[in-house]
């Protein structure tokens, strides 16, 4: 408009008009609008929709043998049936009794696995085992529900998004999808898994186990644990490409990462490592919020989580791709 007033002020005939028609010809453009961000992809929204329900307060901590653990079960078990993930010939769960600890002590635990399978098109006697544990903490004495979004809401959810994937496209291994109980009072399930598995263990090509994919955004990483067990693993992986702000690191399984740095055992995969069936374990560094009351939905930042979950995708897809050639 500036330039406007100045040609009216040099013209005394027809000011008004010309003021008029450069006022149209010289006001700055509007901006742009701010480009909105892309909603995310139906895989995408289920993704924090399962994680969102699993962590919810209803769902009690989800212990094993607890009601909100029972509620979580079947949840996981509707999810895959509407996927059309069909259960194995011994069926849909693998009940089991075993002693585990707590904080006061060891303790008879009862807890049910999850189990479904996927057929193969290339090899299809050979299973691919991918796990991610369902249960919690519970409820402290104190009354405070330990949600466990991360820990291990987020890996259940990236199992179930790696299951849609590969009804989507089917695999080349055929592949058990394991919702695995009791890991937090000893790793159980995936214990019980091992010693009565509905397949030969030696059938079973590999573990991925998922636990804890969402808060990558601590260090950038979705670690992958269990290369320096299974060299020959690592090639495989280590040429994917970071997603977004998401990277595959390799580590926390040499002789050098001790203590809480060794993850080797820390997790169900460590059940397939002992019965000597090859592993990876794919999961975030710790952060602040961990075995917390605090590990709840709102602390996860949705990209981070999708991008650590389709990496997951394409890291399964890259193993199913080069093993048994």
């Amino acid at each position: 408009m500036r330039h406007a007033r100045l040609l009216a002020l040099s013209t005394a005939l027809g000011g008004a008009l010309l003021l008029s028609a450069c006022g149209s010809l010289f006001a700055p453009e509007a901006p742009p609008p701010a480009a909105a961000a892309p909603a995310p992809s139906a895989m995408q929204a289920q993704l924090l929709e399962d994680v969102r329900i699993l962590s919810a307060d209803d769902m009690q901590g989800r212990d094993t043998g607890a009601p909100g653990g029972e509620m979580a079960r079947n949840y996981i078990v509707g999810r895959l049936e509407g996927l059309g993930v069909v259960a194995p010939p011994m069926g849909r769960l693998q009940p089991w009794e075993m002693q585990g600890r707590t904080r006061a002590g060891p303790k008879t635990y009862n807890g049910v696995n999850v189990i479904g399978v996927i057929p193969g098109t290339r090899v299809t006697d050979r299973y691919i085992v991918v796990t991610a544990h369902y249960d919690h903490v519970g409820v402290n004495p104190e009354g405070q529900v330990f949600n466990g979004a991360d820990d291990n809401a987020s890996g259940v959810a990236t199992m179930l998004a790696l299951a849609a994937d590969l009804k989507r496209q089917a695999p080349e291994h055929s592949v058990l999808i394991v919702a695995l109980d009791g890991e937090e009072h000893g790793l159980l399930g995936a214990k019980h898994f091992v010693e009565a598995p509905p397949v030969p263990l030696e059938s079973i090509a590999m573990n991925l186990n998922f636990d804890m994919t969402a808060r990558a955004e601590t260090d950038g990483k979705l670690w992958v644990t269990g290369t320096y067990q299974n060299p020959n693993l690592r090639p495989i992986l280590e040429g994917i490409p970071a997603n977004g702000a998401v990277a595959l690191a390799f580590g926390k399984d040499t002789p050098q990462d001790t203590g809480e740095d060794n993850w080797v055992e820390a997790s169900d995969h460590a059940a397939f490592y002992r019965a000597q069936v090859p592993f990876l374990y794919l999961g975030v560094n710790y952060h602040p919020d961990y075995h917390r009351p605090s590990d709840d939905f709102e602390k996860i930042t949705p990209s981070v989580f999708i991008s650590a979950t389709e990496l997951s995708i394409v890291s399964f897809r890259a193993l199913d791709a080069a093993l048994d050639r």
